[in-house]
């Protein structure tokens, strides 16, 4: 490497599960970002919170994505009258229990009109994301319960939402916005043994094909062994995919102004990497 030439920028992404175990573990992509490629290194697995959060430690420099929500709805935090600041709300909500916030949610749920259930964030509708209040299929409420405060805890630095580690950065990440750029709305994954069909095998190698070619808005190309690539393929939950695709979220955030961010963003609901925000109220 020449003395000008950059350093390979440390990147992760970070399939998470809110009851992490040895059969549906947290799972962890390391990689490198070099010239336009990220270079996945290797996957780490967590079957439990402790040793995610001791990852969480591990110095920087790095830029990590996560698959889970890092806020809630305003409309819904304001209705419950719940803390409108970040922390304080999150700190309230850590505190409750599951049984509480689903009776919380669908409370506010029911009391609303057929077709509008759910409180949106503003991401939401660029990334084709799920509700972050959601309980259920998925159950991303309760990947925010369990995930933030870990993320607190350590220390590290979410944008535009808590200062942290600077060097540690973590941003919220969402693979299925990436996963649809190339697949339209072809299922790739299924954590059903009836449902991992050969038709969502021919997606996963599609979807891998198009991110090794750097097919994607990102203009990243993903950097695999034959190894690592069969068994990405062989993945039918897709859990080591997933975070890959956070992996080049992350990667992709590393090079971006404010770690892309829109600077409109609302500081009670976050942003999910990549997510595009042209057009968003000023």
């Amino acid at each position: 490497m020449s003395p000008s030439s950059p350093e390979p920028q440390a990147v992760a992404g970070i399939d998470f599960t809110s009851r992490p175990t040895r059969r549906k573990p947290i799972t962890v992509a390391l990689g490198r970002l070099s010239h336009g490629a990220v270079r996945l290194e290797r996957v780490e697995l967590h079957s439990a919170f402790a040793s995610f959060a001791a990852w969480l430690d591990t110095p920087g420099p790095w830029t990590a994505a996560i698959d889970m929500p890092f806020g809630l709805p305003r409309e819904l935090v304001t209705t419950l009258g719940w803390p409108t600041e970040w922390l304080p709300l999150m700190r309230h909500y850590a505190a409750l229990t599951r049984a509480e916030i689903r009776d919380s949610f669908a409370a506010f749920c029911a009391a609303r009109p057929a077709g509008s259930k759910f409180a949106h964030r503003l991401c939401d509708g660029p990334a084709g994301s799920s509700p972050s209040m959601k309980w259920v299929n998925p159950p991303v409420a309760y990947m925010l319960h369990a995930g933030v405060p870990l993320l607190i805890d350590a220390g590290v630095h979410l944008p535009a939402l808590h200062a942290g580690d600077r060097q540690r950065v973590v941003l919220e990440g969402y693979p299925g916005l990436l996963a649809r750029e190339v697949l339209g709305r072809r299922s790739y994954k299924s954590d059903d043994k009836a449902k991992q069909t050969p038709e969502r095998l021919i997606a996963r190698k599609d979807l891998i094909d198009a991110l090794e070619q750097g097919r994607t808005r990102l203009g990243l190309r993903l950097r695999l062994s034959h190894a690592q690539r069969d068994e990405l393929i062989a993945d039918a939950s897709a859990d080591r995919l997933d975070a890959a695709l956070c992996m080049l979220q992350a990667a992709w955030a590393s090079g971006q102004p404010q770690h892309g961010v829109p600077s409109t963003v609302d500081p009670l609901e976050g942003w999910i990497a990549s997510a595009p925000h042209t057009g968003m109220p000023p």
